[in-house]
C-alpha cells in the first residue's frame, strides 16, 4: 500500500466507485499511453511542428485525466457524506427519542453545526428514518398482538387464523401478506 495518504485514499475511493466510472478512467491512459509513444517517436525523428501538436495532446489528456479523477471523488464524497448523515441521525434520533421532525432538525444542528448548510438533506433524511422507525414499530406491533392472538387459536388453519385476526384488528387489514408469513412461521409451515 502506497505511503502517501492523499494515494491510498484515492486508491480507495477508486475502489469502491462504480464500474462506469473505473471504467472512464481507462481511455484517458491509453490515450495518453500512445501520445507518449507519438511524441517519443517525434523527438527521435526531430520533427518540431509534430513535437508541438503531440505535446498539446499531452497536456490535454493529462487535464481530462484530472478531470475523471475529481468527478470520482466528488461522487465518493457525496455518497460518503450521505452514510454518514444518516447513521448520525439515526442515532441522533433514537437517543432523543423525539417524533416531530422540525424539533430533530433543530436539535441535530445545534448538537452539529457542521451540518448547518446541509438543512434540507437533514429535513428529507429525518422524514426517512422517522418513517422506517415508524414500520418498525407497526411490525412489533402487529407480531406481538399476532404470537398472543395465535395461542388462542393455535388449532385454526393459517387462512381462519388471518381472517380472524384481520376482522379483530381492521387497520392491520394493509399488512395481510406479512401477517400470513408470520402465521405460517408459528404455525411451523413452509407457505
Amino acid at each position: 500500500m502506497p505511503r502517501s495518504g492523499r494515494l491510498r485514499s484515492f486508491i480507495k475511493e477508486c475502489k469502491e466507485s462504480q464500474k462506469v466510472e473505473r471504467i472512464s478512467f481507462l481511455p484517458p491512459f491509453l490515450i495518453l499511453a500512445l501520445e507518449l509513444i507519438l511524441i517519443a517517436h517525434a523527438i527521435s525523428i526531430m520533427e518540431t511542428f509534430v513535437i508541438i501538436l503531440t505535446a498539446i495532446l499531452v497536456v490535454i489528456s493529462i487535464i481530462e485525466l484530472i478531470l475523471v479523477s475529481m468527478e470520482i471523488h466528488e461522487h465518493y464524497q457525496i455518497t460518503n457524506f450521505d452514510k454518514i448523515l444518516t447513521i448520525r441521525l439515526d442515532d441522533f434520533i433514537t437517543e432523543k427519542k423525539v417524533k416531530n421532525v422540525k424539533k430533530i432538525v433543530a436539535d441535530f444542528l445545534y448538537h452539529y453545526p457542521e451540518y448547518e448548510k446541509h438543512r434540507n438533506e437533514i429535513y428529507h433524511t429525518t422524514c426517512q428514518i422517522l418513517e422506517t422507525h415508524k414500520e418498525e414499530e407497526l411490525e412489533k406491533e402487529i407480531y406481538k398482538k399476532l404470537d398472543s392472538f395465535f395461542k388462542k387459536k393455535q388449532r385454526a388453519n393459517v387462512d381462519d387464523i388471518v381472517e380472524t385476526f384481520v376482522d379483530k384488528y381492521p387497520k392491520y387489514k394493509p399488512y395481510r401478506i406479512d401477517i400470513y408469513d408470520r402465521v405460517c412461521k408459528l404455525k411451523g409451515l413452509n407457505k
